[in-house]
This record gives C-alpha cells, sequence and structure tokens, in this order.
C-alpha cells in the first residue's frame, strides 16, 4: 500500500486536502492524472450503465435537500456510527473497528488488550499479548488472544480494556451514537429552522424524483435512474488512504422493478452485470469476493444484500453493495411528503409502489481497487520496474508520442505531426525531455498502454515504433494506417 500511495502523490494522481496547511483528514485533492482517471472510471459506468442501455435514464440531483427527505428515510434518527473516545489521548475512534481480546495464561485472565482493524490486527494482538505476558512475568502457555469488537464488550470490561493509544487501561470510554451528516444551513439565519445537511448518499435523490422522471420520460416497469455525485459523511475515523473519506462519490442506480417475487432475478442478474462490468475495466477478479447479507446484517427494510468485497492490501473490504431495498424508500417519502409515489401499470390496470434494486459503488474506493490491481514491480534488463497495468479504458494516458531525441528538427516535427493526429482520437501526451528509457519508465509507472516513437528510420521509411508497456515488446509500424491499427488496440 506504501508503494502505491507513494507512486498517486509522486505521479500526480492524488494529494492530501490543504497539505500546505498540514492537511485535513478524510478529505482528498485528485491531481491532473488522477482527475482524469477519475472521470474515465465514471464516463465508463456511465456509457455502460446508462448510455447503451434502453431502460435506464439518468439524473443529477442537488447536494442540498429538504430536510425532511433525511428524516423520511431515517438518516436524521438511525445514520451513525458508535464512538468510542480515549480520554487519556484524546483520541476518537469507531466501536466496530476497535477490537479487544482477554489475554488469558494457563487459564489465567491475566489483562485485556486492544488493536484497530487492519489486515494485520491478529497479529499484532498475539505481540501485544506477549509483551504483557513478559510485563507480568508470567510463565506457562499462552492462549491465542480471541478478538471481539468492542460494541460487542460488556460493561464491566470497560474499565479493563486498554486504549490502543496507550495500552493503558480505564481510560476508553463506553460506545455512544455518533451521527456522521453534516449539517449546514440554509439562509441568512442560523437557527433550528434553517438546519440542513449535506447529502450522506446520493439515493434519495433519486427517489424523491421518481413521479417527475416517469411522467417526462414516459418510462415503463421495469427501469432505472442513475446518478453519479458527492456524497459526505462525517466519519468517525477516516482510513487506508482514499478508501474511508469524509467526501467522496458515488455512482448508483435504482431499478424499479414490479412489486412481486420477481425481485429475487432481478436482484441476481444485477449482481452478475456489475461482477462483469468491473472484470470488463480491468479489476483483478482473483481479488473479488462476494458476501450475502443474511439476519441481523440485513438492513431492516432489505430483502436481500449482497456486497462485492475486494482484497484491498489492508484486508477483505466492500467494494459495491448491490441490494434489493423492497419499496421502503418510496413508501416512506410518499408517506412523509403526502403525495403519492405509485406507478399505474396500463396492462393490468393496477397502481402499485415498486420494489428497487440499487447498485452502488463508489468511485474512490474503485479508483483504489483498479490501482491496487493494476499495481505491479518486474526486472527489465537487470533493473527494477514499476508499473500500472490499466486497462486503456481507465489509464489517464493512452499513448505517449516519444521523439527518440530533441536536437534533431526533422525528427522533432515528425513526432509533433503523429501527436497532433493521434490527440484527435485518444488521450495523447508529448514527452521530449530525458533519455528514451527514462521517458519509457515515466510512461510505465503511469499506467500508458503503448509508447511510439518517431526515430531516424521514421525519416527514411515513414515509420515509427510501438512499444507495448505490459510486455515490452516493440513492433515497427507504417505511419499509415496507424490510427486503424490503434483503434482496434484500445477497443
Amino acid at each position: 500500500m506504501e508503494a502505491i500511495t507513494s507512486l498517486c502523490k509522486r505521479r500526480g494522481f492524488i494529494f492530501q486536502s490543504s497539505e500546505i496547511y498540514g492537511g485535513c483528514n478524510g478529505f482528498f485533492d485528485y491531481g491532473p492524472l488522477g482527475s482524469q482517471m477519475k472521470k474515465n472510471i465514471k464516463d465508463a459506468w456511465w456509457k455502460d450503465m446508462v448510455e447503451s442501455r434502453d431502460d435506464m435514464v439518468g439524473l443529477d440531483s442537488s447536494i442540498i435537500m429538504h430536510p425532511s427527505v433525511w428524516k423520511a428515510s431515517g438518516h436524521v434518527e438511525g445514520f451513525s456510527d458508535p464512538m468510542v473516545d480515549c480520554k487519556a489521548s484524546k483520541m476518537r475512534y469507531r466501536a466496530d473497528q476497535l477490537f479487544f481480546a482477554p489475554v488469558i495464561v494457563e487459564g489465567e485472565l491475566i489483562g485485556y488488550i486492544s488493536v484497530l482493524e487492519s489486515e494485520k490486527k491478529a497479529a499484532e494482538a498475539l505481540a501485544l499479548a506477549e509483551s504483557l505476558k513478559r510485563k507480568l512475568a508470567k510463565q506457562g502457555r499462552l492462549e491465542t488472544p480471541i478478538l471481539t469488537p468492542y460494541t460487542e464488550a460488556k460493561a464491566e470490561e470497560y474499565d479493563l480494556i486498554p486504549s490502543p493509544a496507550t495500552q493503558k487501561p480505564g481510560s476508553l470510554t463506553a460506545p455512544r451514537s455518533f451521527n456522521l451528516m453534516f449539517q449546514t444551513q440554509i439562509g441568512a439565519m442560523a437557527d433550528a429552522s434553517t438546519l440542513s445537511y449535506l447529502r450522506p448518499e446520493t439515493a434519495q435523490g433519486i427517489f424523491i424524483n421518481f413521479k417527475n422522471v416517469l411522467d417526462s420520460t414516459r418510462q415503463k416497469i421495469p427501469f432505472g435512474i442513475a446518478q453519479i455525485g458527492k456524497a459526505f459523511r462525517n466519519e468517525i475515523t477516516p482510513r487506508n488512504f482514499i478508501f474511508r473519506s469524509r467526501e467522496f462519490e458515488q455512482m448508483e442506480i435504482e431499478y424499479f422493478i414490479p412489486n412481486d417475487e420477481s425481485w429475487k432475478q432481478w436482484h441476481q442478474e444485477w449482481v452478475d452485470t456489475r461482477l462483469n462490468w468491473l472484470a470488463s475495466i480491468g479489476l483483478d477478479t482473483a481479488k473479488v469476493h462476494l458476501q450475502a447479507h443474511e439476519g441481523k446484517d440485513l438492513a431492516h427494510y432489505a430483502r436481500a444484500c449482497t456486497d462485492i468485497l475486494f482484497e484491498f492490501p489492508f484486508g477483505l473490504q466492500e467494494l459495491e453493495g448491490i441490494a434489493a431495498r423492497g419499496n421502503f424508500d418510496l413508501t416512506q417519502h410518499s408517506t412523509h411528503s403526502g403525495k403519492p409515489l405509485e406507478y399505474f401499470d396500463e396492462e393490468s390496470k393496477q397502481r402499485y409502489i415498486p420494489q428497487v434494486i440499487e447498485p452502488s459503488i463508489g468511485v474512490d474506493r474503485l479508483f483504489l481497487a483498479l490501482l491496487c490491481s493494476a499495481y505491479k514491480e518486474d526486472i527489465i534488463d537487470g533493473e527494477k520496474r514499476s508499473l500500472l497495468q490499466l486497462h486503456p479504458r481507465i489509464a489517464p494516458i493512452q499513448l505517449a508520442v516519444l521523439p527518440l531525441v530533441k536536437n534533431k528538427e526533422a525528427i522533432v516535427e515528425k513526432a509533433n505531426a503523429v501527436y497532433q493526429m493521434l490527440k484527435k482520437h485518444w488521450r495523447t501526451f508529448y514527452d521530449a525531455s530525458g533519455a528514451i528509457g527514462r521517458r519509457y519508465r515515466r510512461m510505465d509507472e503511469i499506467g500508458t498502454p503503448f509508447c511510439i516513437t518517431i526515430d531516424f528510420e521514421t525519416l527514411e521509411n515513414n515509420t515509427l515504433t510501438l512499444r507495448h508497456r505490459d510486455s515490452t515488446q516493440q513492433e515497427r509500424l507504417p505511419i499509415e494506417g496507424l490510427s486503424g491499427y490503434l483503434r482496434d488496440l484500445l477497443a
């Protein structure tokens, strides 16, 4: 993970927000390459999920909505995480990301240890338990610590569990709810009547516009409404780079279906659709897993939910959720607003509130997952090479045009001509600075699939060298017909 975060900063993918002022925790800025790659991800999703389908329309709802929207959706009362504070260090943690374990030696409880959620938490817990055993000079076999979320701690254990900041017991508070919505004010007066929120999700903007979209587009069920937009959550402990941040972007679909048992078929169809799409843009399918929610893990309104998980360097984490939400949301908004949000089926002559299937994915999480899938290291000509094997559709730069030397006017002119020709069709970069090998390495590291070199032979026979990023193989091609050849490669 350190190699990826370092590359992101060094090559202009992602910067810490407000870095010159010490940074702003949980917020990030996307640099020249990162902003382009992020746009490519969103464009690919929109092209495949909206423009290429006859049963999908788009929407762009406002970030700030009437506060009653969030009361009806349940966010005002129930959108919270369990929070716990360390009274000694003043650190704040999410209780469900804080784990504790009793330390037992030869059947005797000698104390407790605590660790934060990470892929190394089991190893860290064992090291802390062994340290406590040595500190107390206990002899005998140490049992492997069994980690439990702090949310499941008993009241009498609160004073015995140490803070991860100090490893001293007695400083952690009991868990308490912390609402994740950012508050704001609408208008000049700052009182309770002007209170509103930055949206914590994009879904509700779709639900409250269901009737508007239905009346203006004449769509018939089944159909979907798609949206890409910013959302904001005041996370207690943002962590793992851009995986969990306070400002993020979502790509979300609400797919409306009949109010019957066909939801199971539609739910599975969307799981398959999303898995296939993720694979099509270069996500490493070997690191993808499915997890179906059941019982208490299922939201109270949901009939089913399947998460697409990805093996990040910091552990197996949720990448996308596909939920069968029933008709909870439309019913809630219809009840609270007093406006009917029904669908009239002309064939059956029935009115009903449709159910919905919701595929929802974070742009930032997908960005990180694609980087983790693409990052590779190998040895070329005895030297270590780091590269991003990004899909051409996602890569911020698709082609690089490189004159072999910059002090030969004829070569530079020909390279510029090729560059101007290609940039009309693809994301193309021109680089004449440095040795050709170093330029290849720079392009490899930012994920450019192909490099085109203009050299002395080009002046003789009007051919050029096309270098493939992943294999480093080179082929000689005529400039005439180059566009058609590249079109097939980049398709």
